[in-house]
């Protein structure tokens, strides 16, 4: 019990952390954002992160059912759905991110921003790892469709509702559907 206390008193510290870079990207990308405070109260992004970051500690340690509960909670309070077992980065900005849905296989790297309605999915075929990875630096326009067991390179760009069934590579800016890389 002891060892699992220490666990959880330094996974707090290490979420707290988190939770700062997290308020940081939304200060630095998002110029609606005015203060940390105000942020912390009432940005829905933030909120699912933080939530995210608990369940993925349980989730982590075998408290499955726990880590769903709270990832459950998460979705009916912010409308954003994250598997607990998927693998977010630093600074991650999840922008008016109603109906955002990220699957359990699912790795963001640091610094993403995600704006809503994207889902980073998998197609239903897959076993093991079946849903997107995200490098760094990766923009998701609204609506976007990234699906199956793809990576989108470093600092690329997927436009608004997009359908990406492929890999992207570092830099690129894909669009349409199907998406096709343009830049």
């Amino acid at each position: 019990m002891r060892s699992f206390l220490d666990q959880v008193k330094k996974a707090g510290k290490s979420i707290k952390n988190e939770i700062k870079n997290d308020i940081r990207a939304v200060k630095e990308r998002d110029p609606a954002a005015r203060s940390g405070f105000e942020i912390l109260l009432t940005n829905q992004g933030v909120h699912a992160i933080l939530l995210y970051r608990v369940a993925h500690f349980l989730d982590n340690r075998d408290h499955k059912c726990f880590a769903k509960i709270i990832s459950q909670f998460s979705r009916f309070l912010t409308g954003i759905e994250i598997h607990p077992a998927a693998k977010i980065g630093r600074g991650l900005l999840i922008d008016h991110g109603m109906g955002v849905v990220i699957g359990e296989t699912a790795e963001i790297g640091d610094g993403c921003t995600i704006f809503h309605g994207v889902t980073l999915g998998g197609t239903g075929k897959e076993r093991g790892k079946r849903h997107p990875t995200l490098r760094d630096g990766v923009f998701v326009g609204a609506g976007a469709k990234i699906l199956g067991n793809i990576v989108i390179g470093n600092n690329a760009k997927i436009g608004a509702n997009a359908v990406i069934l492929c890999d992207i590579p570092d830099n690129a800016t894909a669009v349409g559907v199907p998406a096709r890389v343009v830049r």
